[in-house]
C-alpha cells in the first residue's frame, strides 16, 4: 500500500520577479471606473493602509517575500523527509492548454518528461539565471495511466495527456517545481501534474492575464466563458485521487499548489485586495479538518471571493478528508496589497 504526504503551497509568479510585490495597487487606483474609495489610500481597510505605510507598500513586500521564500524553503524539507516515488500537483491551467481548442474541467498530464525556458517570456528573475536556461523535470507517465485507470474506473471521466498541446509546463506546475528548488539543488521527484480549469467564465476572455483595468470586464453574458465545474466535483476529485494512489505500490506527495483569494478576480472588493476574511474562514475550516464547509461551497461564492484558484486545494482538502487528516502544521501569510493571502501547509503520514 503507497504512502501518502499531503502539501499545501503557492506559485504566486511575484515570488519568482524582482520589485515590490505591492506595484499594482500603484496604477490600478488610478483607473477612472474604479469607485473613489477604493482610489484613495486613506480610505482603504486599515490593514490595507498599514501595509501601504508611507513607501508605498515596500516595506511589506519585502517581509512578505522573506516569509514565503521560508515557506518553500519548509515544503521542501518536508518533501524531501517524506522522499516521494510520485509527485502529484493540482495547479491551475491559465490559458496554456486549456485553450479556445479544448477546455477540460481538469486533466492528468502523463508525460515522460518536461523540458523547458521559463525566462524566454519572463525578464527580471529572481535568480539572475539567463534567458536560455533550460530546466528539466522528470514526468510519471506509468503513474499517470495508473490513476487515469484507477479515475475511470470510479466513474470520472478525466481527460489525459502524453504530451503538450500548447505548452511544455503550465506556470502552476512549473513555479511550484521551481520554487521548491529555491537554492537550486535540484528536483529529482518524478510530477504527474492534475491541471485545473480554475478560471472558468473568465479564462479565455483575460486569455490568462491579470486584471489590470476594469474596461477588460466582460460587458455582457455573452462574454463569459463556461463555468470552473462546482468547489465539490474537485473535492470528490481529491478523495478519489488519494484512494487511488493510498492502494498504489508508491510513496506519493499530493500538492495543492496556489495562493488563495485573488485581488484582480475578487468582484466584492472591485478587484483591488483580497478577501481576507473568507481567506480565515476557510484556513480555519482547514486547520480543523472541517471539510464539509470546503464541499459545500458553491461556485458563485467561490467566484465572488476570488477563489478561483482555490479550487486546487479544494482537490488536497477532499484528499485529507478520505485520510481522514488534518494538518500537521501549517502557516497563514496574510497580504492586502501583494494580490493575494497564501497559505503552506504539511499534513505527515
Amino acid at each position: 500500500m503507497g504512502q501518502i504526504l499531503g502539501l499545501g503551497v503557492t506559485h504566486y509568479p511575484g515570488l519568482g520577479r524582482k520589485g515590490n510585490l505591492a506595484a499594482r495597487m500603484k496604477s490600478f487606483m488610478n483607473d477612472p471606473k474604479l469607485p473613489e474609495q477604493y482610489r484613495d489610500p486613506s480610505t482603504w481597510p486599515e490593514p490595507m493602509r498599514r501595509e501601504w505605510a508611507d513607501d508605498e507598500g515596500q516595506a511589506h513586500s519585502d517581509k512578505h517575500r522573506a516569509d514565503l521564500i521560508e515557506g518553500m524553503r519548509w515544503a521542501r524539507q518536508e518533501l524531501d523527509r517524506f522522499n516521494p516515488d510520485v509527485v502529484v500537483i493540482w495547479a491551475d491551467d491559465q490559458y496554456e492548454n486549456f485553450k479556445e481548442d479544448l477546455v477540460p474541467p481538469f486533466a492528468i498530464l502523463c508525460y515522460d518528461s518536461f523540458e523547458v525556458q521559463p525566462w524566454k517570456h519572463w525578464t527580471g528573475n529572481y535568480w539572475d539565471e539567463p534567458e536560455d536556461k533550460t530546466f528539466h523535470f522528470k514526468g510519471a507517465r506509468t503513474a499517470g495511466k495508473y490513476l487515469v485507470t484507477r479515475l475511470l474506473e470510479e466513474g470520472f471521466d478525466v481527460p489525459y495527456a502524453y504530451k503538450p498541446l500548447h505548452h511544455p509546463m503550465p506556470h502552476g506546475i512549473l513555479n511550484t517545481a521551481l520554487y521548491l528548488d529555491w537554492d537550486r539543488a535540484g528536483f529529482p521527484y518524478p510530477i504527474l501534474p492534475c491541471t485545473i480549469n480554475s478560471y472558468g467564465r473568465m479564462l479565455v476572455k483575460l486569455n490568462g492575464t491579470v486584471l489590470n483595468n476594469l474596461a477588460d470586464l466582460p460587458q455582457n453574458e455573452d462574454e463569459f466563458d463556461p463555468p470552473s465545474a462546482q468547489p465539490w466535483r474537485y473535492f470528490d476529485l481529491g478523495r478519489a485521487i488519494a484512494r487511488a494512489m493510498a492502494a498504489s505500490p508508491w510513496r506519493v506527495a499530493l500538492i495543492a499548489s496556489s495562493s488563495w483569494s485573488h485581488s484582480f478576480l475578487t468582484s466584492n472588493s472591485w478587484f483591488t485586495h483580497a478577501d481576507v476574511d473568507a481567506d480565515k474562514r476557510y484556513y480555519a475550516a482547514l486547520v480543523a479538518g472541517d471539510w464539509d464547509v470546503w464541499r459545500n461551497t458553491p461556485l458563485e461564492q467561490a467566484e465572488a471571493s476570488g477563489h478561483h484558484e482555490l479550487l486546487n486545494w479544494f482537490c488536497l482538502a477532499g484528499a485529507m478528508c478520505e485520510l481522514d487528516r488534518k494538518p500537521s502544521e501549517s502557516r497563514f501569510l496574510e497580504s492586502w496589497l501583494c494580490n493575494s493571502d497564501k497559505v503552506f501547509a504539511v499534513f505527515r503520514p
